[in-house]
């Protein structure tokens, strides 16, 4: 069967990835999913304010999503909403398996995702680009964790479905995944479908994860070679007027 973009039932949306798009933050990314556009920034280790909210063994993470007024046809209410709140909540616990929390104990890591054009998969957009900008911030994980949503149409398994599919289809599953470790650190489910269905409409969407973390990881290697391309050319510019001082200064 055919989709309506002309994708086949087992196809992603054009994914496009990119790290380090934020110069002030700590870690930044953008990922695109068709036409869903997620932008994501991480800040820390940091001290954690207020100090009630640390915690004396680990890190704590604190994840803010929110969908740009202009991201969608109707224009959306600006401050959190009950779904953003939960998108939020999402967000840090999928991503809290993946990361070496006990490493920074007192320490907040401030997670903000923003959603600046939506088509359906806005939650697993989110979760890819945080995941990426988390390991651009050079915070030690586990794996990087990858996010996509799969669900079954007439006969056929959908994975990464857009805002048309999601209407018709008999259950959406969105999930998150650690490909290296093979662990699930999200699963949802709108919708019903039988125990078998269910089992195969997870396996299309982790083989989705599974092409995901390969863009996730080269978009990474991409920002590390422009770093190491960038340092020559710094320290070049800083020796440069240390040279002249100390000319001037025999």
């Amino acid at each position: 069967m055919k989709r309506k973009d002309g994708r086949k039932p087992g196809d992603l949306r054009p994914i496009e990835i990119k790290a380090g798009v934020i110069e002030q933050a700590d870690g930044s990314a953008m990922v695109k999913m068709g036409r869903t556009t997620a932008v994501a920034a991480v800040y820390g280790p940091r001290e954690m304010h207020p100090r009630r909210m640390q915690k004396s063994e680990k890190a704590a993470i604190k994840a803010i999503y929110r969908m740009a007024p202009f991201s969608t046809t109707d224009r959306c209410r600006p401050g959190p909403s009950r779904r953003s709140q939960e998108i939020s909540m999402v967000i840090r616990e999928c991503l809290e398996p993946a990361l070496f929390l006990e490493e920074f104990p007192k320490t907040g890591i401030y997670i903000y995702v923003t959603i600046i054009q939506a088509d359906a998969g806005t939650r697993t957009a989110a979760i890819n680009a945080a995941s990426v900008a988390l390991a651009d911030a050079g915070i030690p994980m586990r794996d990087l964790v990858t996010s996509v949503a799969a669900g079954k149409i007439g006969n056929d398994y959908m994975l990464d479905l857009e805002y048309k599919e999601e209407e018709v289809t008999a259950a959406d599953i969105p999930i998150a995944y650690m490909p290296r470790t093979k662990k699930i650190t999200l699963l949802q489910m709108d919708g019903d479908m039988t125990v078998k269905e269910t089992e195969q409409t997870i396996q299309t969407a982790i083989k989705g994860c599974e092409m995901i973390y390969e863009m996730q990881k080269k978009a990474l290697k991409e920002r590390w070679d422009i770093k190491q391309a960038e340092k020559p050319a710094r320290k070049e510019a800083v020796s440069k007027p240390a040279k002249k001082a100390k000319e001037k200064g025999d």
